[in-house]
């Protein structure tokens, strides 16, 4: 099961920065990129294109291996999957690598491995995060894959039938299992919408606590993976749960938006405004059809055998439940892969207060544009 803190602070303070310099930007392009016929050498991208997940390979990165062409090689040391970067059925002249993360990289956050190792390009980094290290470990994100983040709070519906929402759990008194650190837990105690007394940071990503307190206790999970997990392919329960995204219950971070560090971002100025339209597009090709993104997924997840268990059921039934939930969705003005800097900015308003309480030193004067950014977006890629 997933293990996903969303802060990591002492790791990332444990961090030597890495020199980030290094050649010269490549000349702006002034040529809006095309959504096939590609030339990313010639747009100044590197030869390989890193791309940092946060987890093991799953339907949620499924944009990110709608890249991979055919022929793409797995390292089962490193876990990492390389191919041609594909666009439009055509290579673009540059290579995709894959990483994955979670127990790949000591669980460290993404934002740690963007400093620790310049040559990854692009990370997963959610809103949440690009405020609580605003200062000591900037990032920007140029394209947000995801509209609504998939992390939710679930309960047993049996146990609670009258529990709709997040907020109702406060009433019940029900034990509120989640990750240490995760910061819209402190949101949600800060602003009463759960008691600080029925919260629990022990969770650790395993379903035995939830399966032994029978329906009692509830705890965090994803909206694409454990109500169909628990349902279908965890035996010791088999039976619906109920939930609610936290997005829904107000901390409306964007969650695995790829970003990355200040100094990428202005030094592949050229390459990204190449390669972020090419990414939306591979967004929107997956959703429609996700099978060989899903083989390839799979594929990987069985030659690292590292102990994730993932199957083509689960793959298939979180796209379908991106797609429901409208997890993936255009923005407001009508974008896939934009970002709502309105959104952005409440959110930053919101969490401010949360991070400055538990230590985190936010940047003075925190705007929406030092942490997302719609410059690389093509306006043109767009949901049905």
């Amino acid at each position: 099961m997933k293990k996903r803190p969303l802060l990591a602070t002492a790791v990332i303070a444990a961090l030597t920065l890495a020199a980030c310099g290094g050649s010269d930007s490549a000349a702006p392009d002034t040529t809006a990129a095309a959504a096939t016929g590609v030339d990313l050498v010639a747009a100044g991208c590197p030869a390989t294109v890193s791309l940092q997940t946060d987890w093991n390979p799953e339907a949620e990165h499924g944009n990110l291996y709608q890249l991979v062409g055919p022929g793409y090689t797995v390292d089962t040391a490193k876990l990492r999957v390389t191919g041609d970067l594909m666009a439009g059925g055509k290579t673009t002249g540059v290579k995709v690598e894959i990483r994955a993360g979670g127990p790949a990289i000591g669980y460290s956050q993404v934002t740690a491995e963007l400093y620790k190792d310049p040559s990854i390009l692009l990370g997963f980094t959610s809103t949440d995060e690009a405020v609580a290290h605003s200062t000591d470990f900037p990032t920007q994100a140029v394209v947000a894959p995801f509209n609504i983040n998939p992390q939710i709070i679930m309960w047993d519906p049996a146990t609670y039938p009258d529990v709709k929402t997040i907020a109702d759990l406060k009433a019940t008194g029900a034990k509120v299992r989640y990750f240490d650190g995760a910061a819209y837990m402190d949101y949600f105690t800060a602003t009463g919408i759960l008691d600080k007394k029925q919260v629990d940071a022990t969770y650790d990503g395993a379903p035995a606590s939830f399966i032994a307190a029978g329906g009692k206790d509830t705890q965090q999970g994803f909206g694409t993976s454990e109500p169909y997990f628990y349902k279908n392919v965890l035996k010791d329960w088999m039976k619906d749960v109920a939930y609610q995204y936290i997005h829904d219950a107000g901390w409306t971070a964007y969650a695995q938006s790829l970003g990355g560090t200040p100094a990428n971002i202005a030094q592949y100025d050229t390459c990204l405004t190449a390669l972020v339209p090419v990414i939306q597009q591979a967004a929107l090709d997956y959703l429609g059809a996700p099978d060989t993104a899903n083989a390839i997924i799979l594929d990987a997840v069985t030659q690292y055998n590292n102990g994730w268990a993932y199957d083509a059921g689960q793959a298939k039934a979180a796209v379908a439940k991106m797609q429901e939930d409208k997890l993936i969705a255009n923005s407001p003005d009508g974008t896939l892969g934009s970002f709502d800097t309105e959104r952005v900015t409440a959110f930053i308003a919101t969490a401010t207060p949360v991070f400055t309480s538990t230590g985190a030193k936010v940047k003075d004067g925190l705007v929406a544009d030092d942490i997302v950014t719609n410059k690389y977006i093509n306006p043109a890629i767009k949901l049905g």
